[in-house]
């Protein structure tokens, strides 16, 4: 499993413990707004009412977007203008371009350093020994 992880950032946030993982580096980091903010997108996007869509997209727009929001992401100006101009009436896409940009950086830039970090070493090495005592059981 943990091996799989260092192929993509994807399967790392598909599971819950590397997901917890990453997210440990992240704040280690002082970024974990971006792992937050992604995951609070992945389920904007699968929100059904209506009224749910518009505080949702609210709630995820104070916490990330806005100028001096409390977990405040780095997107560049186009985007945060174009979600400015449109929370008005959210659509499940609107946050699409600030997700995959902040997709992009956790990419290209934190999850290279996760997979040479202390948290993801730990996490290797107890994986490694759980499956050594799986195939060796009389030990």
């Amino acid at each position: 499993d943990t091996m799989a992880w260092s192929e993509s950032v994807d399967t790392v946030l598909a599971n819950k413990e590397g997901l917890a993982a990453f997210r440990t580096f992240l704040k280690s980091e002082f970024s974990e707004e971006n792992v937050e903010f992604w995951l609070a997108c992945e389920d904007f996007k699968k929100t059904k009412s209506s009224t749910k869509i518009a505080s949702k997209a609210r709630k995820i727009y104070s916490d990330f977007i806005q100028a001096d929001a409390p977990k405040e992401i780095n997107i560049d100006f186009h985007t945060k203008n174009d979600i400015s101009e449109n929370i008005s009436e959210p659509t499940l896409s609107c946050f699409d371009a600030a997700q995959s940009s902040v997709y992009s950086l956790m990419a290209k830039d934190s999850f290279p350093r996760f997979l040479r970090s202390e948290v993801y070493m730990e996490l290797v090495k107890k994986h490694q020994d759980r499956n050594q005592k799986r195939w060796l059981p009389f030990l």
